[in-house]
């Protein structure tokens, strides 16, 4: 009943790749410098920390093959860098460099740049940098998660509402509960056997490789993984008693709290998996994260069990009950929700700006259907709480007794009914309630779905924080990059990366370079660029891009006055398709 919708959301929100949360700061030596001698070794400087692979760098070389190097690891000790050292005797020519770690909040990422030695290759051979994303890995590992998250809704929220609004019959209820353990340990052992590949890039074949699910069982996405297991087989335990306690009308206070230790246990191994892991006051976060989740839980996974309840009585005492609960539940999430927006966005402008910010919109939108449906469900539980009593009365002639001569005493005040309550009676209010509980559960679980697309965007403060922190070694002024999206019928999102070198007024060099969908570098037949200077009416200034063989250069483009320049980057990738960019950049004296 909830999954059709979740699956909708997974079809429509989330074909494409999941971005990464790790972004790369800085590169040593920058991308696109051509320096005087070879370096020693390449550093990578992340917005976060990361974890690094056994091929977490491919070096190769001006022909394409692969350079011997050493074993990757952090600089200076610091857990947000990633280096490899180099051989000695580098020759000349253009290297790219391939890179991909995982981040602290256990998503993989990737990318690749280039530097020269001595001058850059004047031709060069294809480049394959390697895998960036298995699209069926990808797919399977995103569906397992979006599971995990839906099925501990269903068990932590179906066991409070067994425990906090006390059904007269909590049978129906089993059925939800024994699914949704077997769905979050279906999920987590699926994610576990996933991880490998999911952080390599390579197909679900390569799930069998036994070396690497040991790699995996070691490392913090694993162990957590793992723990989440072991918390499984308490749970279920967990679960049979209190299914026997229930029967026998026994409930005791050392149950209530060895239940709320198992579901903060399992929701603590999501939150130190994902965004809160890693960032600004992550202890403040991480308990954030757990009560959102744990609010979340209890609002979905109620509204199921209510759903369930509804089918077969209508109880108004279980129904007042879970009306309270479902508001405590909603302002645990709008207080934690506002404070991890905050976190994740850091200014008004990622609200719009950025991907994560129009996801996080989206979701205030469904977030506000949702609170307009559970009004008119409180209307109808306010309705069954209050009329049983005059239905249930037997009918009887009442006794004509004399009034007083003012009249009878005005009747007291009911509250309003619901739209269509019919004639009161309570299987017509149980129906009315059935409904708006069900509305409320689907627009609920497609909350859920996009809350869960969130955790595998790249949120804005991180942007942020690595633009911030984008400052080549030994002091030297910044040059300016810019990155161009761009796209041609159905051929994907490719990307030109421009790099306008000092970036301030007098002669600049320019180098772009561009990547195709996957991630990796791409012949393109001519790329044209301009420059204009609208407050001053100066320009277009055209730059003389030349083909270097895997990237473009011009040793020279004079800029000669201060401002907030328009760049336009035309992009031909065959004879008739071409596509044409603009972005404004800031040009200092």
């Amino acid at each position: 009943m909830l999954l059709g919708p979740l699956l909708v959301l997974l079809l429509l929100g989330g074909a494409g790749p999941a971005s990464a949360h790790a972004a790369l700061g800085s590169t040593d030596p920058a991308d696109g410098t051509v320096l005087q001698r070879a370096p020693g070794h390449v550093t990578l400087t992340f917005s976060e920390s990361v974890g690094l692979r056994d091929d977490s760098f491919r070096v190769l070389d001006p022909g394409g093959h692969r350079v011997r190097t050493g074993a990757a690891g952090h600089a200076d000790g610091r857990s947000d860098t990633a280096g490899v050292a180099l051989p000695d005797g580098l020759g000349e020519g253009t290297y790219t460099v391939a890179w991909r770690v995982v981040s602290a909040d256990s998503h993989p990422v990737s990318g690749a740049f280039t530097f020269s030695v001595g001058k850059p290759s004047q031709t060069s051979a294809p480049v394959d940098t390697g895998p960036t994303e298995d699209p069926l890995t990808a797919g399977l590992h995103q569906l397992a998660r979006y599971l995990a998250y839906l099925a501990a809704a269903l068990l932590i929220g179906t066991a409070a509402f067994v425990a906090l609004c006390r059904p007269p019959d909590p049978a129906p209820l089993r059925r939800p509960l024994v699914a949704g353990w077997w769905t979050l340990l279906a999920a987590t052992v699926t994610l576990l056997v996933l991880r490998a590949p999911y952080e390599a890039g390579t197909g679900p074949s390569s799930a069998l490789d036994a070396a690497a699910l040991a790699d995996t069982l070691t490392a913090r996405p694993g162990v957590l993984l793992l723990i989440r297991l072991a918390l499984l087989a308490p749970v279920a335990l967990f679960l049979v008693r209190a299914s026997r306690a229930d029967r026998r009308g026994e409930r005791t206070l050392l149950a209530g709290a060895v239940g709320i230790a198992l579901a903060v246990g399992l929701a603590l191994t999501w939150a130190a998996a994902e965004h809160a892991s890693a960032g600004i006051q992550v202890p403040l976060a991480m308990t954030s994260f757990t009560l959102h989740l744990l609010a979340t839980a209890v609002w979905l996974g109620g509204l199921t069990a209510l759903i369930l309840t509804l089918r077969v009585s209508a109880d108004a005492a279980t129904v007042t009950r879970f009306s309270r609960v479902a508001f405590s539940s909603v302002t645990v999430l709008v207080t934690t929700g506002v404070y991890q927006s905050w976190r994740g966005l850091g200014s008004w402008q990622a609200l719009t700006g950025t991907t994560y910010g129009r996801l996080l919109l989206v979701k205030v939108l469904l977030v506000a259907a949702l609170l307009a449906a559970a009004a008119v469900s409180r209307r109808w539980t306010t309705a069954l709480a209050t009329e049983p009593a005059a239905v249930r009365e037997p009918d009887r002639v009442h006794e004509r007794i004399p009034q007083p001569a003012g009249g009878p005493p005005p009747e007291p005040p009911r509250p309003p009914r619901p739209p269509d309550a019919g004639t009161g009676t309570e299987p017509a209010l149980r129906r009315g309630l059935y409904r708006s509980v069900l509305v409320e559960a689907i627009v609920a679980a497609v909350v859920l779905g996009v809350t869960t697309v969130l955790t595998a965007t790249l949120p804005g403060r991180a942007a942020d924080e690595a633009a911030r922190t984008a400052v080549p070694a030994g002091g030297v002024l910044p040059a300016s990059v810019t990155t161009i999206p761009f796209e041609i019928g159905a051929s994907g999102r490719s990307t030109v990366q421009i790099t306008l070198d000092p970036g301030r007024t007098g002669d600049n060099a320019v180098q772009a370079v561009v990547f195709g969908p996957d991630g990796s570098l791409a012949a393109v037949p001519e790329l044209r660029l301009s420059f204009t200077l609208p407050d001053k009416d100066v320009g277009p200034i055209e730059a003389d891009l030349v083909d270097r063989g895997g990237y473009w250069s011009a040793n020279t483009v004079t800029l000669p006055l201060p401002g907030t320049w328009t760049m336009r980057a035309t992009v031909r990738v065959s004879e008739i398709d071409q596509v044409s960019e603009t972005r404004r950049i800031r040009v200092e004296r």
